[in-house]
């Protein structure tokens, strides 16, 4: 199995942006329910840097500062254990891992588009604004929208799943000279600037740039700079924990939504998570679709 790796969000990072994301999908083939991006923020300061140039800066100038480069060393981020492409995880596996990647993260958040949302929109609008809706919310969390990071939040607001900020965030979308206690990037010089906020996205094609600033699209505070990655859940750490994340939200979901009415049951839901199984797509010819289920697709 591929470990996934950090060097990405690195590269990212020597790149002077401040906050990296990873972003990736789950549920866009399944007939009933949701869509849902799975979204995981990390702080560039936690993470290696890439060259000497920049660990020297990242570390300080004194003698003191290079003499301790191994124990700044253990301060940087690393790879979560057991984190991987969440589909070559059994389900088992994922709920294992759950509740560490979501502690490994700076925050996180799963957006999601409704079953009618897409019959309105289409798969990749609606891919688009469960992104958005993500990406807003962990920028919330993290105080970027001017607002001051709380009490621990872990409840279903609307069309996201959220957890908890960190303390010590920058605040209103400036990265401050007094960065989190601890880190090894901190500096007492570096002036404030703007954050700038970098994000991976799994796949070929960019759907979130192009759901931003439309009709439909929430505000996002600080507009990400999405750079594409083919299968970056199985090469890059974020996007492999926001996948994770992602599909424990919408399996659990899907089982809850399966037992919440007994005009569910004949559609297995909770078995198949609203994919089109055999038993989904006889469910369907014979009983019809309900409320939750994708029309504008073939679904029998």
């Amino acid at each position: 199995m591929i470990t996934p790796t950090l060097e990405l969000e690195r590269e990212l990072a020597a790149q002077g942006y401040d906050l990296i994301v990873g972003f990736d999908e789950v549920g866009r083939g399944a007939l009933a329910g949701p869509v849902m991006v799975g979204c995981a923020a990390i702080w560039a300061r936690d993470l290696e840097p890439l060259n000497d140039t920049d660990r020297a800066a990242a570390e300080g100038e004194s003698d003191e500062a290079r003499g301790d480069a191994a124990a700044s060393q253990s301060q940087f981020l690393t790879v979560p254990d057991g984190v991987a492409d969440s589909k070559l995880l059994t389900e088992h596996r994922r709920e294992a891992i759950y509740d560490e990647l979501c502690d490994w993260c700076a925050a996180w958040a799963v957006g999601q588009a409704s079953n009618t949302e897409i019959d309105d929109w289409g798969i990749t609008y609606a891919l688009g604004i469960a992104a958005l809706r993500a990406l807003a919310d962990v920028e919330r969390q993290l105080g970027l929208d001017g607002s001051q990071p709380g009490a621990a939040v872990h409840r279903e607001a609307g069309n996201t799943m959220q957890t908890e900020p960190v303390s010590g965030s920058p605040l209103r979308g400036e990265l401050s000279a007094e960065l989190t206690e601890g880190s090894p990037r901190t500096t007492a010089t570096a002036p404030t600037r703007p954050i700038r906020v970098g994000a991976i996205l799994d796949g070929p094609s960019d759907y979130i740039t192009k759901a931003l600033g439309t009709f439909d699209a929430p505000d996002v505070p600080i507009p990400a700079v999405v750079t594409t990655k083919v299968k970056g859940d199985r090469s890059c750490a974020t996007v492999a924990s926001a996948a994770v994340i992602a599909k424990v939200t919408r399996d659990r979901l899907m089982v809850d939504l399966a037992q919440s009415d007994p005009k569910y049951a004949p559609y297995e839901w909770a078995h198949n998570k609203g994919y089109g199984s055999a038993a989904h797509r006889a469910a369907i010819a014979e009983h019809g679709p309900t409320a939750l289920h994708r029309v504008s697709w073939h679904l029998t």
